[in-house]
């Protein structure tokens, strides 16, 4: 089924609510307001002034009122898979992840479900790359996202992660295991339903992923995509990453409350003065609970230890 979504004037949406005044249906949904059904089509506006066209005859009636927006096209500087015309209107199964450049904090990874009927809604509650989100932000309209969207979120605290890693696991092969599990995950809480296509977020290319999984019992193979920049893509991987990022911050919350501060965040020189002050005040096992151990800011806190020891 054809899902086009356009962003009109105020103008042309009194325009649109006259020509289907007499398709009107009552539709509660947040957001909403202005709904109609046609014997092809159904046509819902948002607050935002985004009108989506669903149905068969989506296209023809989109056509009356303009072009479709830059949510409904292709990113032409991502890299990866082509994907197929109008991917950004399709159900789509997508996975993101977070937390692997920090020294503090957890990996954490999202794969959330958006079909088509439930892409203008996802929009309307504010999705867009999180990138150009804040943090709060994302803390503010996750819960409703979780509410509405089929999902599943993986948060890899650093003592299984200094574990695993310790076993000679790469962080690739760590991201591509907990991505697997997460859209297993998804895919079985859907079932029998199945999304047109699945797309992750290109951390690493399509072999590497497969051979960094090949020892699962389950893998993910059907209609799998992968890309760059995919939270411009698809609103699903859009979605996955601000999850991702509303769990990664809450594992933060956690840490700030045994080490008595907030985080930094990154792994900056700022990050190597916080974990020496933590190593010296609340010891190293504490440290290593907290962090990615085998970051070089490791080393970098242990020398400022020494020193401030030294002059001690």
């Amino acid at each position: 089924m054809t899902n086009i979504v356009l962003q009109l004037t105020s103008e042309k949406q009194k325009e649109v609510q006259s020509y289907y005044a007499t398709y009107f249906i009552n539709r509660n949904a947040p957001g909403v307001i202005f709904a109609a059904k046609l014997s092809d089509t159904s046509i819902t506006m948002y607050k935002s002034g985004k009108v989506m066209f669903q149905g068969a005859g989506a296209q023809r009636e989109a056509a009356r009122w303009g072009t479709e927006t830059m949510d409904n096209k292709r990113v032409s500087k991502a890299k990866g898979d082509t994907l197929p015309e109008n991917f950004a209107s399709m159900s789509v199964l997508g996975s993101d992840e977070t937390g692997t450049g920090d020294y503090f904090g957890p990996v954490t990874v999202a794969a959330v479900y958006v079909p088509l009927e439930k892409i203008a809604l996802v929009q309307e509650l504010g999705v867009k790359d999180s990138k150009m989100l804040t943090d709060d932000y994302m803390r503010k309209i996750a819960p409703d996202l979780m509410k509405v969207c089929t999902h599943s979120i993986l948060t890899l605290r650093n003592d299984k992660y200094n574990a695993i890693q310790a076993r000679g696991y790469s962080q690739g092969k760590i991201k591509a295991m907990l991505h697997n599990q997460a859209l297993k995950h998804v895919l079985n809480k859907i079932a029998p339903e199945k999304p047109q296509h699945i797309l992750i977020d290109q951390f690493a290319e399509r072999g590497i992923y497969y051979n960094h999984i090949k020892n699962e019992k389950e893998i993910v193979r059907e209609n799998v995509l992968f890309s760059t920049k995919a939270e411009n893509l698809h609103v699903a991987v859009a979605t996955a990453s601000i999850l991702a990022r509303y769990a990664f911050l809450k594992e933060m919350d956690r840490l700030a409350e045994i080490v008595g501060f907030p985080l930094q965040k990154g792994a900056s020189s700022k990050v190597d003065e916080m974990a020496a002050r933590i190593w010296l005040k609340q010891g190293e096992e504490t440290l290593r609970k907290l962090t990615k151990w085998h970051f070089a800011n490791t080393e970098k806190a242990r020398k400022l230890v020494q020193k401030k020891r030294a002059r001690d």
